[in-house]
């Protein structure tokens, strides 16, 4: 932690104090923060001045004390690679889609994919993409469930692997300048039980999201997002987002967390079982019980007679996550994104990549139950307004339909992606995969595959001239 300190730019001294002090209210005064020129802020008081490698994976500056103890147990759970043995750190398998939360989301980001690359997971290993299968109807399958884990331990056999092969299509901007699309088709083998056949299986291959601005996200005042929902109905551009009400643990609520708006918190515990094997309170079976699996891993030396975490370092996990900074905004000033600015409202992108929300007063509450009052009353900048959103049924070059449904949302339905901190996704990541796939190298891609009620702000964009959508981009590449 206090490496990735150097970094940063500190909050002044009286400022800390002030905030340690006071008991009625423990949120920072943000006006006295000292902001470096050319920088903006991102997220009240979880925003950070970092433009580097680790400005995903750093703690916001009201992380202190107890909690500074928490977030560092968080983070190194988040990141230290689970083994199949029966102790601390162990429970991985016997089948899994990652080996640690940081194996797909390195830095906190979105691992580099090896699809581009090897094509799959196949005989390359790990390719850190989830996998989502249904049959054509919707339901799952029996011996599968709703995740294909394409990995497994020494010894066992993984549910099937991953290929994926590129069509590729050229087209142009009216100025003569060409850009290229790319339709991800992809193909499970070597499944461990009976083979599906293609024709009965809808298959959803999902990149890791970026965890930013998951603390202040949690906090969002929930009636705002409600009201955005009634308020998102403008015919003129095709735009009518609407939220996914969602059911867990017996509450219902406002869908915030996943592509598809399907969870009402982040899913700490689900990615323990489902992405890693590793049970605990919430799921204390193993995801491949009743699957050839399970006697394979006995074999292998596995035992289930425990659960393999704990609900209070879920909960470390939990905190570690929504404690994490936001990158300010960079090169504010700049006159190109200034300009790229202007156009992306000119382009109607706010409509639904909504530039400014609210946090609750009371802030975001744990898995346990441990109040984050910090994250209150805040006002934040994380360019979406979390409804679902039809981005169009059509497949190339219109619409991104993945015939997955989650919750209330059906497969041409997303969640409009956060875009704050977007722009340092290649510094951290060391790619710039973009959508739900990864199917966009880069961010002129990721406009130009945005179909249904994106379609009218695609087409604004594309009648640009090439100066105004490079400055769009840079505008993008600033949050």
């Amino acid at each position: 932690m206090e490496m990735k300190r150097l970094y940063q730019f500190t909050v002044s001294l009286s400022l800390l104090l002030s905030c340690m002090a006071c008991e009625k209210d423990e949120k920072m005064d943000m006006d006295k923060v000292n902001v470096p020129n050319g920088y903006a802020l991102s997220a009240g008081t979880s925003t950070i001045f970092l433009n580097s490698s680790v400005a995903y994976d750093t703690e916001a500056d009201w992380v202190t004390g107890a909690n500074a103890s928490r977030f560092n147990n968080g983070d190194g759970l988040y990141d230290d690679v689970r083994t199949s043995s029966n102790t601390d750190g162990g429970g991985l398998g016997p089948v899994y889609a990652g080996y640690s939360c940081g194996s797909c989301h390195r830095n906190a980001g979105r691992t580099k994919p090896t699809l581009w690359e090897n094509g799959g997971s196949g005989n390359y290993g790990f390719s850190s993409m989830l996998v989502y299968i249904t049959r054509r109807n919707g339901s799952f399958f029996r011996d599968y469930g709703r995740v294909l884990h394409d990995q497994a331990i020494y010894g066992v056999k993984p549910e099937g692997k991953l290929s994926v092969k590129y069509e590729y299509e050229t087209f142009s901007f009216p100025d003569g300048e060409t850009y290229e699309l790319c339709k991800p088709v992809y193909h499970i083998s070597e499944w461990y039980k009976d083979s599906i056949a293609p024709e009965d299986l809808f298959c959803s291959v999902r990149i890791p999201l970026r965890h930013v601005g998951l603390g202040p996200m949690m906090a969002i005042d929930r009636n705002e997002i409600i009201a955005l929902a009634a308020k998102s109905n403008y015919p003129e551009y095709g735009i009518s987002g609407r939220v996914n009400y969602i059911t867990e643990k017996g509450i219902t609520g406002v869908g915030l967390s996943g592509n598809k708006a399907q969870h009402l918190d982040l899913t700490v515990e689900l990615g323990f079982s489902s992405d890693m094997g590793v049970t605990n309170s919430r799921y204390p079976e193993e995801i491949c019980e009743g699957q050839a699996q399970i006697s394979q891993g006995s074999m292998m030396g596995l035992s289930y007679d425990q659960l393999d975490i704990s609900t209070k370092d879920m909960e470390d996990v939990d905190l570690y996550m929504q404690s994490l900074g936001v990158p300010a905004r960079r090169n504010v000033n700049d006159p190109q994104v200034i300009l790229g600015e202007e156009k992306f409202y000119e382009a109607k992108c706010h409509l639904c990549h909504v530039p400014t929300l609210h946090t609750r007063p009371e802030g975001s509450v744990l898995l346990n139950g441990t109040r984050l009052p910090w994250l209150g009353g805040q006002t934040i900048h994380p360019y979406s307004d979390y409804l679902l959103h039809d981005m169009g049924s059509e497949i190339m070059g219109v619409g991104l339909n993945d015939n997955y449904t989650s919750g209330m949302a059906q497969g041409n339905e997303w969640r409009t992606t956060p875009l704050w901190g977007i722009g340092l996704q290649e510094k951290v990541n060391g790619h710039t995969y973009f959508l739900h796939d990864g199917r966009a190298r880069n961010l002129v891609e990721a406009i130009m595959w945005h179909g249904g009620e994106g379609e009218a702000s695609k087409n604004l964009f594309k009648q640009m001239t090439k100066e105004e959508r490079d400055a769009v981009i840079a505008f993008l590449n600033s949050l």
